[in-house]
């Protein structure tokens, strides 16, 4: 809704074109609103960390929608970056942003989001300008990218699948709970990634743990061979629920192929099959 709309946002927000007003943080309510670095668009301060607190209506779940990113660039983003996370405290981070490229649409699992921006002595851009809406929790698998899916069975997909190709420069955070005594089986149905003989750019990765971290990966593919069933066990010290978290990030020069998973909650059952060991599960999935 808002992508078709024009506007100047400092001006909308004082009524005095040219007059920056979004301050570093501050608690954000409401269906709507806007957040941005302070001094927008000037460029942001150095040595700083703002926190932003979204709360929308009860029954409804916070979805963010970055409009500009313009940050310090980092491979890692460990300079100047934006962390946005699933709730105020404890909550699961879903997604570190700097450089250019601007993710798609995040969407919480409740109706509270923390957004917090880091920056270090030295600065680089405009910072970042963003839009929060409310929404009501069915439509996060379909209208938005992302989400939390809780139910027995579900399916994950490349934005715009089947019918379009997927935009360029986002990412998507999905959260796949399910309770300490079942399991978690991942399972592609479909799955055409531009291939590389390292993975590099367009790659599913998956992780044994909340962190995507290169001791927690236990697997990495590419190409256009699908791979085998991923089933996730609570380990023995786990806690009352198990997290798989799959980020979808596209890199901007695109590519036209499409993935889909089929994400099945299931009884954990006497079985013969070898399954993995963890309590929080990522799967990364970088094109």
């Amino acid at each position: 809704v808002f992508g078709a709309l024009s506007f100047s946002p400092w001006f909308l927000a004082s009524g005095i074109e040219g007059t920056p007003v979004f301050a570093c943080g501050g608690n954000l309510t409401g269906d709507t609103g806007f957040i941005g670095s302070q001094g927008y668009p000037g460029i942001y301060p150095s040595n700083s960390k703002c926190v932003w607190r979204i709360t929308v209506p009860r029954g409804q779940v916070v979805s963010l929608s970055f409009r500009v990113l313009d940050l310090e660039n980092d491979s890692l983003c460990r300079y100047d970056y934006v962390d946005v996370y699933d709730g105020y405290v404890n909550g699961q981070r879903l997604g570190r942003f700097c450089g250019t490229s601007r993710p798609s649409a995040l969407v919480a699992s409740g109706n509270k989001m923390l957004v917090v921006m880091v920056s270090d002595a030295n600065t680089a851009g405009s910072g970042f300008l963003a839009a929060y809406a409310a929404v009501h929790p069915h439509e996060r698998g379909e209208r938005y990218c992302g989400g939390r899916l809780d139910e027995p069975s579900g399916t994950l997909k490349t934005p715009n699948w089947p019918d379009r190709d997927y935009p360029a420069g986002v990412t998507c955070s999905w959260h796949i709970v399910a309770p300490e005594n079942q399991i978690i089986e991942l399972k592609f149905e479909k799955f055409d990634v531009e291939r590389d003989n390292y993975c590099r750019y367009d790659h599913v990765a998956v992780y044994n743990g909340p962190e995507t971290i290169e001791a927690r990966r236990i697997g990495r593919f590419c190409g256009d061979s699908t791979p085998t069933s991923w089933s996730f066990r609570p380990s023995s010290h786990s806690k009352s629920q198990l997290q798989l978290v799959p980020k979808f990030k596209l890199r901007s020069h695109g590519v036209i192929e499409h993935l889909s998973g089929r994400l099945e909650i299931t009884q954990d059952i006497q079985s013969t099959e070898k399954k993995s060991s963890c309590h929080m599960c990522d799967v990364l999935f970088a094109y």
